[in-house]
């Protein structure tokens, strides 16, 4: 029984330590990045990790668009990025997060996730492209 409840912790833990991971990605706010994209910053690169049909009915200005759970198959076409801020989002940020972590696993380590994701962009009624 005293294995048992070790090993539950240690598991516990690791799930822990796991998730604190998944959501270290630093937070840059929704004006910052509007600035950022006003004044066409060649130094970062928007990357909207939602469905295309998603992206499509609208996204951030200047976004291109890789679904989280393509990023593996096409990291080649961020891979010009590496040295660029790399902000993602989402609708809620559960997928932006989930992407960071395959950028982090290619290297990638100048991530940023928008603050509030799609759902708060669309809320303050900041711009779209569609």
């Amino acid at each position: 029984m005293r294995r048992f409840a070790h090993s539950l912790l240690a598991a516990a833990a690791f799930t822990f330590a796991a998730v604190s991971h998944a959501s270290d990605t630093p937070k840059i706010d929704q004006a910052s990045l509007l600035k950022r994209i006003e004044k066409k910053d060649p130094s970062m690169l928007i990357l909207d990790v939602r469905t295309p049909e998603e992206f499509a009915a609208g996204h951030v200005p200047g976004a291109i668009n890789i679904p989280y759970t393509h990023l593996p198959s096409r990291i080649s076409e961020v891979a010009d990025a590496g040295d660029k801020d790399i902000v993602l989002y989402c609708v809620t940020g559960i997928r932006a997060e989930k992407g960071a972590e395959r950028l982090r696993e290619n290297g990638f380590q100048k991530l940023l996730h928008l603050d509030g994701d799609m759902k708060a962009w669309e809320e303050k009624k900041r711009p779209l492209e569609k």
